[in-house]
């Protein structure tokens, strides 16, 4: 077993570029030995224990493999991945996120496994993890895991409200944070620019971010169904004292919660365990419930991140770098990922193995409804930007939606064709 940490740099992604990726898999004449097979896996993204007992099996099922498991820093990842896709030298298997996979298609470097899909139950993926690994009808992603939001709440403050169980609906969840909201207590805490739940809103009511029709994209964000989220999304934001001009992170919405008045907030279900290290006290007092949806039969839609695996067309072992994927991706070692991890499989049929964690199983029901960002390799210079934060406090503030939405649409179309 080897598992490499490999640093991230700017000067490292360079010395990738130039020396066409050194450190990825090598030719093997059968009289060597085991194919050896690099495997580039996320920093953080599973721990050394899983990577072990994954290794260790899969050599034992493939003795004529040898896999090297290199670790990677997130940051500066994308230079390095770029690199390794236009060498020839790449790894044989490579974790990208999910947003991340059109992007990479669209340097011709990426490997495309439509024709596995079938064979890996691709008709039981989560579709928030799948569509982004779709690209013009090629599946060059396969989903590996997820992680979606979902709502957390203090169980000792909807007590003393009278509330008995979460809601179901929108309408029960605008009524039950009106009454939570009381005295010094606030019904919720939502930032203005928390624009990954926004998204889930929009999609909710039959919106998109932006949409693509013969090969170009325009945002959409003015499209009546997306202005009917981003109203639903200001009225709940009214219900708390979150500020209108920053997100999550400033100030760090768990140490918000963590003060013990805040009745909930919208996070993945591993934000409570920020909370309970920042105020011991609320250990165990914090529940968890999917974002209602519209109607009580399903959760709303909900922003789905997570990882894909992807083989570069550089690689030198296709059909041994299928096997790596085809193990991770399958049913033990997902179901092995989803309790190590309390991440969401990548197929709907899993959901039951993380049932027994309340979290983990509020994310999994909302995760069936999971969506991604829009397929376009220019995605995530609109994210650099970001033009949603800056509508959402305009509107947050009293500008008109409607011209505010158009503003942000025009400036997502603008840098989605550059």
């Amino acid at each position: 077993m080897k598992i490499r940490f490999i640093a991230g740099s700017a000067a490292l992604a360079a010395a990738f570029a130039l020396t066409a990726c050194g450190g990825g898999s090598q030719s093997s004449d059968p009289d060597d030995g085991p194919q050896k097979l690099t495997v580039w896996i996320m920093k953080d993204s599973v721990t050394d224990d899983f990577l072990t007992r994954f290794t260790q099996d899969f050599e034992k099922q493939h003795q004529d493999m040898d896999l090297d498991i290199q670790i990677q820093e997130w940051d500066g990842i994308g230079e390095r991945v770029t690199a390794a896709l236009a060498g020839n030298d790449a790894p044989d298997v490579i974790e990208v996120g999910n947003t991340q996979v059109a992007q990479y298609a669209a340097s011709g470097g990426v490997k495309d496994l439509s024709g596995k899909v079938g064979e890996l139950q691709g008709a039981d993926w989560l579709p928030g993890l799948a569509e982004p690994g779709k690209i013009d009808g090629k599946q060059y992603g396969i989903p590996w895991y997820a992680a979606n939001r979902v709502v957390i709440y203090n169980k000792d403050l909807f007590a003393k409200a009278g509330i008995t169980a979460p809601p179901k609906t929108r309408d029960e969840w605008l009524a039950t944070t009106a009454k939570l909201n009381r005295g010094a207590t606030q019904g919720i805490y939502l930032p203005g620019q928390n624009w990954y739940t926004l998204a889930g809103f929009v999609w909710e009511d039959g919106g998109e971010l932006a949409e693509e029709s013969g090969g170009t994209w325009r945002g959409a964000l003015d499209s009546p169904e997306a202005l009917s989220g981003m109203d639903f999304y200001r009225q709940l934001q009214a219900l708390g004292k979150g500020p209108k001009d920053s997100d999550e992170a400033k100030p760090p919405q768990a140490e918000v919660f963590a003060k013990g008045d805040v009745a909930q907030v919208i996070s993945v279900p591993g934000g409570a365990k920020i909370v309970e290290e920042a105020n011991p006290a609320l250990k165990g007092k914090l529940g968890f419930f999917p974002i209602p949806g519209r109607t009580a039969d399903r959760p709303s839609a909900t922003f789905t991140g997570g990882s894909d695996l992807i083989v570069p067309e550089a690689s030198a072992h296709h059909d041994a770098a299928y096997e790596v994927v085809k193990a991770l991706a399958g049913v033990k070692w997902q179901s092995d990922m989803a309790r190590t991890m309390s991440y969401v499989p990548n197929r709907t049929s899993l959901a039951h193995v993380i049932q027994d964690n309340e979290g983990t199983a509020a994310m999994a029901a909302a995760a069936a409804q999971g969506r991604a960002t829009p397929n376009s390799p220019q995605w995530a210079a609109v994210e650099a930007t970001n033009p949603i934060k800056q509508y959402m406090t305009a509107v947050l503030t009293g500008d008109d939606p409607v011209t505010a939405a158009k503003a942000a649409s025009d400036s997502i179309t603008k840098t989605l064709g550059s």
